[in-house]
C-alpha cells in the first residue's frame, strides 16, 4: 500500500524505516503468492497494473482495522506493548512531555517510546506515527484531535530588559521595542500577531524584526538575555514567568493560536499503546491543571 501510494520503493521504505531491499523482496513475495504482477517497474517510478490496482482498492478498507487488530493483540494479557511512535515540538515536548515519561513507562513497560522532537506538522498516517501532539495540523482523512489546552500567545520580556522602560500599555506599544521574532520554517515568512483582550477588543501586536530566529527555544533565550520582547506560546515560557526570570507584557492581551492537541489516526480498534498513551497525556493535562496555566487569556 505503502508503494503505491508513494510510487516509490525506497520512499516506501523511508516511511516504514525498512531498506529498499525488503520492500521490493517483501511486495515480490506477494506477487508470487498471488500468481499476479502487481506493479509496473521502471528506473522513474513504479506503477500499478491493473490487476495491482484492483488489489489495492479490495484491501483499502480492511488493511487500517486489519493493522490495528495486530497491534491490539500485544501480548496474552492484552498489556499495551510495542514501539509507539510520538511527534511533537521541541521545546514543548522536552519541557511537558519528558518529564511524564518514566511514569509513563513504569505503568507501561512494554511500550517503548521513539519520540521526535519536530518543529512541522507531520502527516500521521503516511509517516506511520501513532500520535503527534501541538497545533494547527490539518485533519486530514482518518486522523482525530484530542483538544488538551489552549494555545495562546503573550509578549515577554526578561526584568533587566524592562529596567527603566516604561511597560507599554497596549499591543501597539510593543513596536516601541526591540523586538525577537521567528521566521517560519514552513513559509519563510515572519509570523505576526493579533492580540485580544478578555472582552474582545483587538490590537494588532507588531513587533520590529531586530533579531530573526527559527526556533522557538532560541526566542526565549534570547529574550532571557534582555536583548528584547518576544511572543511566544505560554507553554515555552511558562517556568521562566512563574520562577521571574521572564515577565509578561501587555498581561490582559494574548493572541489566540488554537489548540494544543493529541492527533492520532481513527480506527475502530485503536492499538492499546495509542489508547495508553493519549489517555495518559490527558489525565497529566488534567492533573497539573496545564490547560488553565496555559491559558493567556487568564493573565493579570
Amino acid at each position: 500500500m505503502r508503494s503505491a501510494e508513494l510510487g516509490s520503493f525506497s520512499e516506501a521504505a523511508r516511511r516504514l524505516a525498512l531498506t529498499p531491499a525488503a520492500v521490493s523482496r517483501n511486495v515480490t513475495m506477494l506477487e508470487r503468492n498471488l500468481g499476479v504482477r502487481l506493479f509496473h517497474r521502471s528506473t522513474r517510478r513504479l506503477t500499478l497494473t491493473e490487476a495491482g490496482e484492483a488489489f489495492r482498492l479490495a484491501i483499502a478498507g480492511s488493511l487500517d482495522d486489519i493493522q490495528a487488530a495486530i497491534a491490539g493483540i500485544a501480548s496474552d494479557s492484552g498489556e499495551p506493548a510495542g514501539v509507539l511512535k510520538v511527534s511533537m515540538a521541541p521545546t514543548f515536548g522536552v519541557m511537558h512531555l519528558l518529564p511524564m515519561l518514566p511514569a509513563f513507562l513504569a505503568r507501561y513497560p512494554r511500550i517503548r517510546p521513539e519520540w521526535h522532537f519536530e518543529n512541522r506538522p507531520v502527516d500521521i498516517v503516511a509517516e506511520g506515527y501513532d500520535a503527534a501532539i501541538g497545533g494547527g495540523f490539518d485533519l486530514s482523512p482518518g486522523v482525530v484531535a484530542r483538544a488538551l489546552a489552549p494555545a495562546h500567545i503573550v509578549a515577554v520580556a526578561s526584568p533587566a530588559y524592562m529596567a527603566g522602560r516604561v511597560a507599554p500599555g497596549d499591543p501597539a506599544g510593543l513596536v516601541e521595542f526591540e523586538g525577537i521574532v521567528m521566521r517560519s520554517l514552513q513559509s519563510g515568512r515572519i509570523r505576526h500577531w493579533m492580540m485580544r483582550d478578555a472582552v474582545g477588543n483587538e490590537s494588532a501586536a507588531t513587533l520590529r524584526e531586530d533579531i530573526v530566529v527559527n526556533d522557538p527555544a532560541a526566542m526565549r533565550e534570547v529574550a532571557r538575555l534582555g536583548l528584547g520582547v518576544a511572543l511566544l506560546a505560554m507553554p515555552d515560557v511558562l517556568p521562566e514567568l512563574e520562577s521571574g526570570k521572564l515577565v509578561r507584557l501587555v498581561p490582559r492581551w494574548y493572541a489566540d493560536a488554537g489548540a494544543i492537541s493529541v492527533y492520532y489516526a481513527s480506527r475502530t480498534l485503536l492499538p492499546g499503546k495509542t489508547r495508553a498513551f493519549v489517555d495518559w497525556v490527558a489525565d497529566v493535562f488534567k492533573r497539573e491543571r496545564l490547560a488553565e496555566r496555559f491559558a493567556g487569556s487568564l493573565g493579570s
